[in-house]
């Protein structure tokens, strides 16, 4: 039988096999007997770019590139199977509930039990049971049980789900329009995670669950070395925002794609952008009525958020809300504080690192925001980007009665870049498009995912930059977002979920031509496959409907026509 060549990208070894290899057995023919990289276990493959799972078998040439935790797609399966292993448990625990798997917080991944027979009501965790769930993982991990993955049609893994109880993924899988669908099996419990499993539940090596709320929260080590697990701890104002985001769900009736998908095809398009756009105008409101309520102390109203947050519209609209409530909204671009170029501090690899907060000229921006405070007059700088450092602009401001400023960045609530402004004086923001819209009971769509998306499709629109250039660029974007945003986003005063409700549907319509662009040789094909994969799941809006969302609204932000000019 005529071997089968594959090159291994890891060492650049050249090795002909059987055909019908696995990547599992591949790994140990390449050398890595232990099946580890650098003593972390392989997870997973990228086979010609494409992500698979290590029991898929070799019949032709290809370029293979084994993973571990430290790549992206391998934390993925390993979620992924980790929540597989909840979930079989939890059937053997608790038979006449179905569990939902939720938003992701720092401490973990949020979820919770609903009883089968009313999905309205929450079986509330005790600390018992979190003690019984862990044990009987911890017996999975150690039968060391290989995830099996089968191939089966639509019809017969919907009808499967719909009789356990999983009701929005039976009628997701109806509905897809495909005639197979890989499912995955742990010891005779079967799901779908649209995504591969890691090898072997022996692999699973750092993992937690406790109590959290009326559920629990799952960890797993964090992202960057040396992969620690999180520390616990209370997120009051990340959670008011989900709980929040769930309220507007249950009020447009949408908790699911799947219900999304049947609103839409069902001429509901233009319905659903207008009440979630009223939502939105609802809560810019409600934050300057927080802010109006504090006026006589707050001088500045600071506004962060990750990328693609809608940060600057944000921003806008609560100016264009306070003005209604006869405030004069300054606005102060906070990019203009950059120190010189040559006094940029630099990373562990030598390079100018712009995102630290010390990018900026602190003793500048403090010196100036107590002067307009004490009510004197100052003149901006402006930064010149092509040249590396600050001129002065000839605009003066000073701070009349009812003047308020408007600062927004990715530093804005570390208290490092305000330290000597009176706390009081401030009002601080966290915007993010925090979406919690399921793809089913069990599979949530990422904000990470969600923002991506965003800023691709703005990339594209208004920065000369394709969306293959947007993937290889978004891991640097998340690391500095971990450094610099995420830790400081419990001390805003009030949180903005800049989310709405149709927005993916109107991003299919944008990113998918986009992400099909992406050459199979790229190497960030995989990455365009996983997006067009969960996307496929989703009905576009059509143009006609993606004319009635308006003017203002935060998504004109990234596709344009937006009557605010930024």
């Amino acid at each position: 039988m005529e071997k089968v060549r594959v090159v291994i990208k890891n060492n650049g070894e050249n090795i002909s096999v059987d055909p019908g290899t696995n990547l599992y057995q591949l790994a140990q023919l390449a050398g890595y007997t232990d099946v580890k990289i650098d003593g972390m276990p392989i997870l997973a493959a990228y086979s010609n770019h494409v992500l698979k799972h290590l029991t898929y078998e070799i019949y032709k040439a290809a370029e293979i590139e084994f993973i571990t935790y430290s790549i992206p797609d391998g934390r993925r399966c390993y979620r992924r199977s980790i929540n597989l292993m909840v979930q079989k448990v939890i059937s053997e625990l608790f038979p006449n509930t179905v569990l939902n798997l939720n938003y992701n917080l720092p401490n973990g991944q949020y979820g919770d039990l609903r009883l089968k027979d009313n999905p309205q009501h929450v079986y509330k965790i005790t600390e018992e049971d979190i003690i019984k769930i862990k044990e009987r993982i911890k017996e999975l991990i150690r039968e060391n049980i290989v995830f099996r993955k089968v191939e089966c049609t639509c019809e017969e893994a919907s009808a499967m789900f719909a009789e356990r109880g999983q009701k929005e993924k039976a009628k997701l899988i109806k509905e897809s329009g495909a005639y197979f669908i890989s499912t995955y099996y742990i010891d005779g419990y079967v799901d779908t995670f649209y995504g591969p499993m890691i090898y072997s539940t022996g692999q699973i090596d750092r993992w937690n669950i406790f109590k959290y709320q009326d559920g629990f929260c799952i960890q797993v080590p964090s992202a960057f070395p040396p992969h620690k697990m999180a520390d616990q701890k209370k997120q009051k104002r990340l959670s008011e925002i989900f709980l929040e985001n769930a309220q507007w769900i249950e009020i447009l009736g949408a908790k699911d794609i799947a219900s999304i998908n049947s609103g839409i095809s069902k001429g509901w398009g233009a319905q659903i952008i207008n009440i979630a756009e009223a939502l939105h105008s609802r809560k810019y409101g409600h934050i300057a009525d927080m802010i109006y309520a504090r006026r006589d102390n707050v001088k500045v109203v600071l506004i962060a958020g990750p990328s693609s947050s809608g940060k600057t519209t944000t921003s806008l609209r609560i100016a264009l809300q306070l003005r209604l409530l006869g405030l004069h909204p300054i606005v102060v671009a906070m990019d203009d504080y950059f120190v010189p170029r040559e006094k940029t501090p630099k990373d562990e690899k030598g390079e100018y690192d712009f995102e630290s907060v010390y990018a900026l000229d602190l003793e500048l921006l403090n010196r100036h925001l107590n002067e307009l405070f004490e009510g004197k007059e100052v003149q901006l700088p402006k930064y010149d980007f092509t040249k590396g450092f600050s001129t002065p602009t000839g605009r003066k401001i000073k701070m009349q009665e009812g003047d308020i400023l408007i600062m927004e960045g990715i530093h804005a609530l570390n208290s490092t870049l305000t330290s000597e402004i009176d706390n009081s004086y401030k009002f601080k923001v966290y915007a993010s498009a925090l979406t919690s819209i399921a793809i089913d009971e069990n599979n949530y769509i990422s904000t990470t995912d969600n923002r991506e998306l965003r800023r691709m499709v703005r990339d594209n629109n208004f920065r000369g930059i394709g969306a293959e250039e947007t993937i290889l660029r978004w891991g640097s974007v998340v690391t500095g977002e971990n450094n610099n945003i995420f830790p400081f986003q419990e001390n805003a005063d009030v949180m903005f979920n800049s989310s709405l409700i149709y927005e993916l549907p109107m991003l299919k319509y944008f990113a998918e031509p986009l992400l099909r662009r992406i050459s199979p040789v790229s190497p960030a094909y995989a990455e365009s496959l996983r997006l067009l994969n969960f996307l496929k799941h989703v009905t576009p809006l059509t143009p006609t409907e993606i004319k009635h969302i308006p003017p203002t609204s935060i998504m004109r932000e990234f596709i344009g026509d937006s009557s605010f000019i930024y």
